[in-house]
């Protein structure tokens, strides 16, 4: 089963916010097929100004984080396609846009799930359901993925 991971989840696992959800973060990602975990381009790029921003990072720093994301995990690109279902998603559902992208790159890499903190637990769209794996109780999609 592919799965796709949301900046929020990278950013835990960069340390931005408290050990322990860093530790989380790392154990849940740890146990995700790197075959078959994918990260959209554009969850890279708000991982970068997170870093930059909240991290207090460097640029270049931020830049080795997400180089090394992408040498971990194959990539989701963005396309003219995606952005215009990415439209419809964010109109549909009253989605910010840069989250319906996301969610849109999970559906076109033909991800099941997609690891996410900040979005609706349980949301589906376009095949991708949305789950918070720091879940007190976990979708039973998440508990086969991490199998």
């Amino acid at each position: 089963m592919n799965v796709a991971v949301d900046t929020n989840i990278l950013a835990y696992a960069e340390g931005i916010n408290d050990a322990a959800r860093q530790r989380a973060a790392i154990d849940i990602i740890a146990r995700l097929s790197p075959e078959r975990t994918f990260l959209p381009v554009q969850a890279l790029g708000e991982l970068f100004a997170v870093l930059v921003k909240r991290g207090r990072r460097s640029r270049t720093d931020a830049r080795h984080a997400i180089l090394h994301w992408g040498d971990t995990f194959p990539l989701i690109e963005s396309s003219s396609d995606v952005l215009l279902r990415a439209m419809d998603l964010a109109a549909d559902h009253q989605l910010f846009l840069w989250d319906a992208i996301i969610i849109a790159s999970a559906a076109e890499a033909n991800c099941r799930l997609l690891l996410s903190e900040d979005l609706h637990d349980g949301f589906t769209w376009g095949g991708v359901t949305v789950t918070n794996p720091f879940a007190a109780e976990s979708h039973p999609l998440l508990h086969k993925a991490l199998a």
